[in-house]
């Protein structure tokens, strides 16, 4: 499984509950429509100063995720994150899970 982590700082013109309003209410939905994305989990930062949300999205291949951006609602996905943040660090992983319940 392939998975993409994505850091979001939110513009300074937002609060951190505008910010999480428009990720969680607003964003999230159209994630939902990305073509062949298998699970979403979208973190809310507490305690840092430079990062306020960390998406996490699996695909079965790094190809999967290549044309699920592709596509139109991909690039629509894309576009709303960079008009409501101030900065965003895509990080392509290899998950290695060491302990699960």
């Amino acid at each position: 499984m392939f998975k993409a982590m994505i850091l979001l700082t939110k513009r300074s013109d937002m609060s951190s509950q505008e910010f999480a309003h428009w990720w969680l209410e607003e964003h999230a939905p159209r994630a939902r429509e990305l073509p062949k994305v298998r699970e979403i989990r979208f973190n809310l930062v507490a305690d840092a100063e430079d990062v306020d949300g960390v998406a996490e999205l699996w695909f079965d291949s790094r190809e999967d995720f290549d044309a699920a951006y592709a596509t139109d609602i991909g690039k629509a996905v894309a576009q709303d994150s960079l008009d409501h943040v101030s900065a965003r660090v895509r990080l392509l992983v290899e998950e290695n899970q060491i302990l699960t319940s």
